[in-house]
């Protein structure tokens, strides 16, 4: 066999065993969104009920292959009010997220746990936040991308009483 006729055969053989490499390497890389947006919270500051501005943004991963609409995600979001009083709540929580397709709109639901950081004129108190809520992705016109609503109910307790509190966000979503 000549030197040319055994690179050909070196070359056909790389190339035939690289496509299902490929498909290995394309199935490493985690099949998900990210999101980013701007947030309104009606939130609790251990007693007084006060309206916030602010931001928020979630990773949500599908790592299950035979349930295609459940994800994992893992959502954080900052709120700020300004003014006499300076409050900084910050809320980052994970858990599962159930999602359908109906044409360009995508629907779920998700229940998700983790904390609350919260900065009230120099009192800094950390309690156990659950959150459970729900939105909608609207597929954009261009590739990948999608426009979210999404509106939550937040669950805390601190101090002997019950924060039940309120966020409602909006903002752009990129798939990949």
């Amino acid at each position: 066999m000549s030197k040319t006729a055994a690179a050909v055969l070196a070359f056909a053989g790389l190339l035939l065993f690289s496509i299902p490499m490929s498909a290995q390497f394309s199935k490493l890389l985690p099949n998900g969104n990210v999101y980013g947006g701007v947030s309104y919270g009606q939130l609790t500051d251990v007693i007084n009920t006060q309206s916030y501005r602010g931001f928020e943004g979630s990773f949500e991963d599908f790592p299950f292959a035979r349930f295609p609409h459940l994800g994992l995600v893992a959502d954080g979001s900052g709120y700020y009010r300004r003014g006499t009083e300076k409050i900084t709540q910050y809320v980052f929580v994970g858990g599962p997220r159930l999602s359908l397709n109906y044409g360009k709109w995508r629907p779920f639901i998700h229940a998700m746990a983790g904390v609350r950081h919260v900065n009230s004129v120099g009192f800094i108190y950390n309690p156990f936040a659950l959150d459970f809520g729900g939105g909608a992705d609207y597929k954009l016109p261009f590739r990948n991308f999608s426009w979210r609503i999404q509106g939550d109910y937040l669950h805390g307790h601190y101090a002997s009483a019950n924060q039940d509190d309120y966020r409602a966000s909006t903002g752009i979503v990129w798939r990949f």
